[in-house]
């Protein structure tokens, strides 16, 4: 506990409202003004309760984090907490992997703003907007903590103002009975053109691939602990408010779009938001969400930066080890500069060999990365578990609702998850991948756990 106790401190510049925002942003990206027409496709209506329910999970999952993290704010991130309750083999994998997924994040979203771009300037070449963009998130990051946060809030907000702007507009087009390219918008579209499960349990079972996916990065909020202001106030909201954005936010605009076009005239390759401003007359929708789409894919480059950031440095500030002790160091701005640079260059040299090899192969990376997230946040759960069983438990000051059943409940989600993903051909590669990619590490964290305790030795 010394250790922790005596570890560098970070300025804690992130205020309320960059904390609320950063939670936010970390349950929307560009899967829902994208990739949404492709879910809806793949279960119809059902997705809307997929979502749901996964966002049920989330909450769990989330005040499980939250009641760890306020248990000891002296902790850089949940990574630590592993590390205490799980080992330091399981925290070496939990946090690396970690690092690892938001680098391949990363890697997709500095890849995908340069096919954004070239929507409105196509002889640009794709790579280059991706590391003009990185360069500028690496500066401001490496300026305060404060400046991410204000940078996320207004990627958030943007966003937030994209999804409320479609459900108002969309109402206005149900309660009108608004007369559409493919029929008029009503909510008797959501029943009427095969039923809530037109897919059948195998559609919606398999949708929840997808759906997961698109909260990665909910837990995101708990690496922002050491560096808020009055955390013990601040972070309760934010984890408190998470269902409430996701069913107003995931669940309401995809209610609203299946009650304007009938789920099977929704095209899987075309975004349902400019379907919908399309319709009303908004010549310039494409160009809007296009907009909205760079600024997700923004914020989540954001957010990797400042988490692989932050990951790191939590893995090495108290290494014994000279070559990455430097990591592990804090600016005179109080931000971890050598870890921000590191990640940011292995980001982008993986995006310059991104242009060598082929887009198959890059899709394999990030799809480990997606699929390894399971093994993060149910480490966080078994951590909570073995948290509740000590004496420090009793007093917490923001306990985990119907624990210890939520606690199971998530890892059963989790679970079943998993062997959702190994029955579906299109996802065998990378779960498998991601186990194999698991043992790798394993290996690695406990050789290195073995060699830490002969230093100590």
């Amino acid at each position: 506990m010394s250790a922790h106790e005596n570890s560098p401190e970070m300025a804690r510049n992130l205020k309320n409202r960059h904390v609320q925002l950063i939670a936010i942003g970390g349950t929307i990206g560009t899967g829902l003004f994208l990739g949404s027409g492709k879910a809806i496709n793949y279960a119809g209506p059902s997705i809307i309760l997929a979502y749901f329910i996964t966002g049920v999970i989330c909450f769990f999952l989330m005040r499980a984090l939250g009641e760890l993290l306020l248990s000891n704010l002296n902790y850089h991130s949940y990574v630590e907490f592993i590390q205490e309750y799980l080992g330091e083999t399981v925290g070496f994998v939990a946090g690396w992997t970690y690092w690892f997924c938001w680098v391949a994040i990363a890697m997709s979203e500095i890849t995908a703003v340069g096919v954004y771009i070239r929507y409105w300037l196509p002889n640009v070449p794709q790579w280059v907007p991706g590391l003009i963009l990185l360069g500028i998130l690496l500066l401001l990051n490496l300026i305060t903590v404060a400046a991410f946060g204000e940078t996320e809030f207004w990627f958030a907000l943007i966003k937030i103002v994209a999804i409320v702007l479609l459900i108002v507009v969309g109402l206005f087009m149900i309660l009108t009975h608004f007369k559409t390219s493919v029929g008029h918008a009503s909510f008797s579209n959501i029943l009427n053109h095969g039923g809530f499960f037109p897919k059948g349990m195998k559609g919606f079972l398999f949708s929840f691939q997808m759906v997961v996916f698109s909260f990665v990065g909910v837990e995101l909020v708990g690496l922002t602990a050491s560096e808020t202001q009055d955390p013990e106030t601040v972070l309760p909201k934010a984890i408190n408010n998470i269902p409430i954005r996701i069913i107003l936010f995931y669940v309401g605009a995809l209610f609203v779009i299946i009650s304007i076009f009938p789920w099977n005239r929704v095209l899987p390759d075309q975004s349902p938001f400019v379907l919908v401003f399309e319709n009303v007359g908004i010549r310039a929708a494409a160009d809007i969400i296009n907009f909205v789409v760079i600024t997700a894919a923004a914020s989540a480059c954001n957010s990797s930066i400042f988490s692989t950031g932050r990951m790191l440095f939590s893995l090495t500030y108290d290494s014994k080890s000279n070559i990455v002790k430097p990591l592990g160091k804090l600016s005179r701005h109080q931000v971890p500069a050598a870890a921000l640079k590191f990640s940011a260059f292995v980001i982008a040299l993986a995006v310059l060999l991104n242009i060598f090899i082929p887009e198959s192969v890059f899709t394999f990376i990030t799809s480990i990365a997606t699929t390894s997230f399971l093994f993060i946040w149910g480490s966080i759960i078994v951590t909570h578990i073995r948290y509740k069983k000590t004496k420090m438990a009793q007093q917490s000051k923001f306990k985990a609702p119907l624990y210890p059943f939520s606690d199971y409940l998530v890892l059963a989600f989790l679970a079943v998850v998993f062997v959702i993903l190994l029955l579906n051909r299109s996802t065998v590669p990378a779960a498998v991948s991601s186990i194999v990619w698991l043992i790798v590490m394993f290996i690695l964290g406990y050789k290195h756990t073995n060699k830490v305790n002969k230093i100590v030795e």
